[in-house]
């Protein structure tokens, strides 16, 4: 491929058991998701003294650990590859040879190309050797990436390196389900016993002794508790010490008369494994006796699974375990590590609003999110790689199908979780019906039209008479009378008009799905909608049935609705058919956009043209989609509100942008479609990505902080029409 990129990465990698390698992994096949085969990180691996180990196919090179010679081999190799464009160093000194790690600077003096070092390791108060060894990085690399905001604040005052070229970007973690321990222990055929663990490469570091002499004491209390300790001990302890830590940690479970309760997992899991074990846990124990320590993978995997966490007081915890979270406690101390466990587990309120907590604030260090921050990185000291466009996401239905019971689909979702309280409404039914057609028209799959005669039938309850509906149902399945008066009817009957015509104008669906969709719309052809959004939808329901003069005159009558309404609004720097700028804006100059196609009205063109490119104007800044937020949304002459931000926006610019550019046929247009899509990929203000993944489901917006993990209806429908639009 022509445009093919590689970011090489320095590091350890597995089959090597190592917490860098593990990492290296993670991130690479985290940014390849993205990115491949535009742009590819690709490992140059670094090889233990001794090590024989099969790699994958597509390595870069092998670095020999104690080979200075080895080190300038492989930077004159990536120097040759012109498709090497950057080099990421996964940095630990222990990795490279020489004193604290020094051959690593041959590599760097002899390579021609820009060089981020990821530090895994930064020590305060460093002496001169170490003072020494990392100011000749700071001289030799472009850019430094840390993972916590504290490691960065030490690389500038301990070691004066230029804040403008520090990154900070946490930890990865996986993408998962927050599952509750009580079902994680049942996914392991474990029983209901209280179950505290810990994992890792197994060494003295890790504090374990410390907490085994807590759990007398606790097991007095909790007399059917279990600690699994997880992991094998570390390949470069082993070959100096053997196995003396883990017999010694044995022989004080003995000592203590604890062997009913403590447990030796003597295994390397692969991670789906050891996240099961992370579920069935209910408290995770960290017991790093470094208080130095900048990162621990294993404190932030537990947290991603949402597990309250007790640590001793190293770096990261001190950041990242609060109150909220868990526990922090002094270094080899077992009093206060069994006054912890005691207090956490006598209440189980607690640990699951604990566990909660720390799901909700890991979102932002899943993977993908991690990908996307380094790729940023990546960009400032390689500009060519930022003309790499991500990938797009295989479409699921899962979440849609999850949501979706015997009556229609839910409104609301508790995370992932359906949430029935809240019944059903009209609109939402709407949408799933639209998003299912298109998913038919596109894939041919019998396996949704269930769902589509479901939201059909739906619709059909919905129906008052005359081409009107209603739009809200408890969660018994009645009609909310009281929803229905308090709120506005047009947008959800619009849009209900716009799905049935969308339904009944697809040919490619069975004869009756559309005789019962045209039964459904046919009294509400003439029906005249007064709301800028509702006119909106029932334009681009009536852009979709054959082009009857009756047809023709609704859009015109609806077409000019709009043409007045800017002609009254619009003004001075203000393009706008509104005031306002408030949710789905891009509906209005789409419309004027259809009824062009349907009456060749050079009018509509222009001002469908003007609007659009006015909203352009106020809603992509530096590269980047911004929604409006809607607390507050944005009134001419005042301030922007930049939050809650949520998808029915982006959704709503992707199919107007596509539009455009099938009307214009300029490429500015579709590339601008893409950008906005890629405000669920993690281009927004956060940088996180609002699709899961794991589901398939979207997320309910972006706040602040952080993003609304709830992933209901109108969200995910929102994602999976603006994905159907690409």
């Amino acid at each position: 491929m022509a445009n093919y990129s590689v970011i090489a990465c320095l590091s350890t990698y597995p089959p090597r058991e190592c917490g860098i390698a593990t990492f290296s992994r993670d991130l690479m096949a985290a940014y390849n998701n993205l990115y491949l085969p535009r742009a590819e990180m690709r490992v140059v691996a670094m090889q233990a003294p001794d090590a024989k180990l099969r790699y994958p196919k597509n390595l870069l090179g092998i670095i020999e650990h104690n080979n200075p010679a080895s080190y300038a081999k492989i930077a004159k190799k990536l120097n040759r590859d012109k498709r090497v464009k950057l080099v990421n160093i996964q940095h630990e000194f222990g990795i490279f040879g020489g004193v604290w790690g020094e051959y690593v600077e041959i590599f760097l003096k002899e390579l021609n190309k820009p060089a981020v070092i990821t530090f895994h390791t930064i020590l305060p108060e460093p002496e001169p050797i170490v003072l020494k060894r990392m100011s000749a990085l700071a001289s030799l690399a472009s850019g430094f990436i840390v993972m916590t905001a504290n490691a960065k604040q030490i690389l500038i005052t301990d070691y004066h390196f230029p804040e403008t070229k520090i990154t900070v970007i946490p930890h990865g973690i996986h993408p998962q389900l927050y599952i509750s321990p009580e079902q994680g222990k049942i996914n392991l055929s474990f029983s209901k016993a209280p179950i505290i663990s810990t994992f890792g490469l197994l060494n003295k570091s890790k504090g374990i002794e410390y907490i085994i002499a807590s759990l007398p004491d606790v097991i007095k209390k909790f007399p059917t508790l279990r600690y699994l300790v997880i992991g094998k001990t570390h390949p470069e302890v082993k070959k100096t010490e053997g196995e003396t830590y883990r017999e010694s940690l044995k022989d004080l479970v003995v000592s203590l008369g604890l062997g009913a309760h403590v447990e030796f997992i003597d295994q390397y899991f692969k991670t789906p494994e050891l996240l099961k074990y992370l579920q069935a846990t209910d408290i995770y124990i960290s017991g790093s006796q470094d208080p130095h320590q900048a990162v621990s993978g294993t404190l932030s995997y537990a947290m991603g699974a949402g597990r309250p966490v007790i640590s001793t007081k190293f770096s990261q915890a001190l950041q990242d375990i609060t109150p909220e979270v868990g526990a922090l406690v002094p270094f080899k101390d077992p009093g206060a590590f069994g006054e912890a466990l005691l207090r956490l587990l006598a209440d189980n309120n607690q640990l699951t609003s604990m566990g909660h907590n720390a799901y909700f604030k890991t979102r932002h260090m899943i993977w993908p999110n991690v990908a996307i921050a380094y790729a940023k990185c990546f960009f400032r000291f390689a500009p060519e790689l930022a003309k790499q466009s991500k990938n797009l996401p295989l479409i699921k239905l899962n979440h849609i199908k999850a949501l979706t019971d015997s009556f229609g689909i839910f409104q609301f979702a508790h995370l992932h979780v359906p949430d029935p309280r809240y019944g059903y409404t009209l609109d939402d039914n709407a949408r799933a019906l639209v998003a299912m057609v298109k998913y038919y028209k596109q894939f041919s799959q019998p396996k949704v039209l269930p769902f589509i005669n479901r939201y059909l039938k739906f619709i059909a309850t919905a129906a008052i008479g005359n081409g009107t509906f209603h739009n809200y149902f408890t969660a018994d399945r009645k009609v909310d009378l009281k929803s229905d008066t308090r709120d506005s009817l047009e947008d959800a009957n619009a849009r209900c008009c716009y799905a049935l015509m969308t339904t009944y104008s697809s040919p490619c669906l069975p004869a009756n799905v559309r005789a019962k969709a045209e039964k459904l719309y046919k009294p509400a052809i003439l029906r005249k909608f007064t709301s800028p959004r509702s006119v909106a939808f029932y334009v681009k329901g009536l852009y979709s049935l054959r082009q009857t003069a009756e047809v023709r005159e609704a859009i015109t009558l609806h077409c000019d609705f709009l043409l007045n309404l800017y002609k009254q609004s619009s003004g001075p720097k203000w393009d706008w058919f509104e005031p306002v700028l408030t949710y789905s804006n891009a509906l209005l100059p789409e419309a004027l956009l259809l009824g062009f196609l349907v009456t060749g009205e050079k009018e509509y063109f222009n001002v469908g043209k003007k609007t659009l490119d006015f909203l352009i104007s106020q809603t992509f800044v530096d590269g980047m989609y911004k929604a409006i937020g809607q607390d507050g949304w944005y009134k001419q002459g005042g301030e922007r509100a930049e939050f809650d931000q949520q998808p029915e926006d982006p959704s709503a610019m992707v199919q107007a942008l596509k539009t455009m550019y099938s009307v214009t046929a300029q490429k500015k247009y579709d590339d601008l479609m893409r950008t906005a899509f890629y405000w669920f990929l993690g281009d927004n203000v956060l940088g996180q990505f609002v699709y899961d993944p794991v589901t398939g489901g979207c997320y309910d917006g972006l706040s602040q902080n952080r993003t609304n993990l709830n992933q209901g209806a109108e969200s995910t429908l929102s994602y999976l029409l603006a994905r159907l639009t690409l």
